[in-house]
C-alpha cells in the first residue's frame, strides 16, 4: 500500500483517486471545490493549491498525482520537483515542455511521468513498443476523441476534462513532421471525413497532440488528429463565442451516454500495424475518465512500486521503453473493460 496525493478533483481526478483508494492505498485529493460522493477512506481537502505551499502539502507521500488544469498545472510541476525523491505522475496538459525540468529532478533524485492519459500517453507508450520491436516507422498517425455518443444539432459536444484545456487545444498550432522533418500547422487544419467503429462518419483535424514523440519517434510522418461529430469544427471556427460561453455550453452531462475512441498506425514499408481502443464509460464513470485515469493509475503504481527508478523527467514512451510495462499498462485497461483491438496487414 502506498501513501498518494491526488491534486484536483475533476472527472479524471476524482476517478483516479477512487481507483487508488479500491487498490487499498492510502489517498488523499485536493480540490478548490467540495467533492461529492467520494468513498469513505479518501482524505478529501477542499483547498486551492498553492504553489508556495505544495511541498508541505505532499511532504510523506509516496507519489504524487497532478490532475490539475493546464495552467495551474504546470506552476506546480517546479516545486514538487524541487522536493527531494519525489515522485510525480502527471497528467497536466500544457503548452510548456515539462522536460524543462529535468535537471532540477535529477538534482534532487524525484522522477515525473508526465502525459499520463490516453493520448497523449498510451499512445505513445504504444508508439515507441513499435519502434523497439520493428525499428523507425516510416508513418505514425493518431485519431483521438471523446465525444457524445448521439450527435444533437448543437455543438454535439461535451467536455469531459477542463474546457479551457479544450480550447487551448483549439488554438494552440499542431507541431507535426512531414518528409522527416519538423513543421508547424494551424490548428483544426487537415479536416477530413474518418470512420469510427459502431459509430460511423466523423470528422478529423490537426492538433498540438505528438509533442514529445518529434523527439522519440524517428518517422517520417508523425502527426494527431482530433475526432469531432460532423458541423462540430465548423461552428467553433464561425462563431465568436467567448471563453465563458464555451465553458457553459460544453459544461460535462453525466447522464448523457458518450465514448472514447483512439486509433493508432504504425507503417514500417509496406506493413501498417494498428490499434483501436474504445471504451462507452462503466460503473457510472464517463469513458475519458477511465481511458485517462486508468493510464494514471498504472503510472502511479508503477512508481509507487520502484518500477521506474531513474531520476529526470520522462515522457509516456517510457512507459513503452521496456515489454512488460507497456503490457501491464495495456493489460489493465483491458482488465478494466476498455476495448483494445490490434491488427496488422501488408
Amino acid at each position: 500500500m502506498a501513501r498518494i496525493c491526488v491534486l484536483g478533483g475533476g472527472l479524471v481526478g476524482k476517478f483516479v483517486a477512487c481507483t487508488l483508494h479500491e487498490r487499498s492505498h492510502q489517498v488523499m485529493v485536493i480540490d478548490a471545490e467540495p467533492l461529492q460522493n467520494i468513498p469513505i477512506g479518501i482524505n478529501c481537502v477542499q483547498s486551492f493549491v498553492n504553489s508556495e505551499t505544495i511541498s508541505e502539502t505532499v511532504s510523506g507521500f509516496d507519489v504524487v498525482v497532478n490532475c490539475l488544469p493546464g495552467r495551474i498545472g504546470h506552476d506546480v510541476r517546479v516545486h514538487l520537483l524541487s522536493i527531494e525523491g519525489t515522485s510525480v505522475a502527471d497528467l497536466a496538459f500544457t503548452a510548456e515542455d515539462p522536460r524543462m525540468y529535468d535537471e532540477l529532478a535529477k538534482e534532487t533524485g524525484s522522477r515525473m511521468i508526465y502525459d499520463v492519459g490516453i493520448a497523449p500517453g498510451l499512445s505513445n507508450a504504444l508508439l515507441m513498443g513499435a519502434q523497439m520491436e520493428s525499428g523507425p516507422p516510416d508513418s505514425a498517425r493518431i485519431w483521438v476523441g471523446g465525444n457524445p455518443q448521439e450527435p444533437d444539432g448543437e455543438w454535439s459536444y461535451m467536455a469531459p476534462f477542463s474546457p479551457s484545456d479544450v480550447i487551448e487545444e483549439y488554438t494552440r498550432p499542431a507541431r507535426i513532421k512531414r518528409g522527416g522533418e519538423l513543421r508547424t500547422e494551424s490548428a483544426l487544419s487537415e479536416r477530413h471525413a474518418v470512420t469510427v467503429p459502431g459509430y460511423g462518419q466523423m470528422e478529423a483535424f490537426l492538433t498540438d497532440g505528438v509533442r514529445s514523440l518529434l523527439d522519440t519517434i524517428d518517422s517520417e510522418e508523425l502527426v494527431e488528429y482530433t475526432v469531432r461529430w460532423p458541423g462540430h469544427i465548423q461552428r467553433y471556427l464561425d462563431g465568436d463565442d467567448s471563453e465563458e460561453d464555451l465553458i457553459e455550453a460544453w459544461t460535462f452531462d453525466p447522464h448523457r451516454p458518450e465514448f472514447t475512441w483512439l486509433a493508432v498506425e504504425v507503417r514500417h514499408g509496406r506493413e501498417t500495424q494498428r490499434w483501436d481502443v474504445i471504451d462507452e464509460g462503466k460503473a457510472g464513470w464517463s469513458s475519458m475518465a477511465r481511458t485517462t485515469g486508468l493510464v494514471t493509475v498504472e503510472v502511479a503504481e508503477m512508481l509507487a512500486e520502484g518500477l521506474i527508478p531513474e531520476s529526470g523527467v520522462m515522457p509516456p514512451e517510457r512507459l513503452g521503453e521496456n515489454p512488460e510495462l507497456l503490457g501491464r499498462l495495456v493489460n489493465a485497461l483491458r482488465h478494466a473493460g476498455v476495448e483494445i483491438h490490434s491488427s496488422s496487414e501488408e
